[in-house]
């Protein structure tokens, strides 16, 4: 009984909640606070209009792939993955430290949180929480997440969505980090030498 499809799928939904939960409570936070939610001119130009693109693009993919799951239609069946459920149970317990990294690095940006290349006026090098030994733990909880969904769905278009996240992202990481040399200098390239990308060195 515990290794149903029906048990994943509620796992599925109770996760996929936890997700969206916490996105929107910090989105909804930054639209009280008048932060940019979407991508402004200067924005485009820091990440690209190609990885801007490719962004929406795997957005849709997303919603596209939880749609199909969701409804589970006759055709989509030879997309499953014949995982053992110890290993989609083992997704499940990956996803819960990967959604409270998501939580906790969300809660120490604060004001300067965006989901756009974008700095806040008066921008501050935050250094402290996860950012203390990972400069990018926001895309580690990501990746975390996504292989997540990808176990406990055991779907190959999940895998697609996994793959999509982390080379959109991976792409992202070098602009990202220009854009911080380019606002804090020195400061950020200590940072860089005793910090790992998106694990403690």
């Amino acid at each position: 009984m515990l290794n149903s499809e029906a048990v994943f799928r509620f796992l599925f939904w109770i996760f996929l909640a936890g997700v969206f939960g916490v996105r929107w409570y910090f989105s909804n936070k930054a639209r009280r606070e008048k932060r940019p939610l979407m991508p402004d001119k200067k924005a485009i130009e820091q990440e690209g209009r190609g990885l801007i693109a490719f962004r929406f693009i795997s957005f849709f993919v997303l919603m596209a792939v939880f749609l199909i799951y969701a409804l589970n239609p006759a055709w989509s069946a030879f997309l499953s993955i014949p995982l053992p459920a110890w290993l989609r149970w083992a997704g499940f317990l990956i996803g819960l430290p990967s959604l409270a990294l998501l939580a906790w690095t969300q809660a120490t940006l604060g004001r300067y949180f965006s989901p756009q290349l974008h700095l806040q006026d008066n921008h501050q090098l935050v250094t402290t929480g996860p950012y203390t030994r990972i400069r990018h733990p926001l895309y580690t909880a990501l990746f975390g997440i996504c292989i997540a969904f990808t176990l406990i769905t055991a779907n190959w278009l999940t895998v697609l969505l996994t793959v999509l996240v982390i080379v959109g992202l991976t792409a992202r990481v070098p602009r990202e980090e220009q854009m911080m040399i380019d606002e804090f200098g020195d400061s950020y390239r200590d940072y860089v030498k005793r910090t790992g990308r998106f694990f403690p060195k």
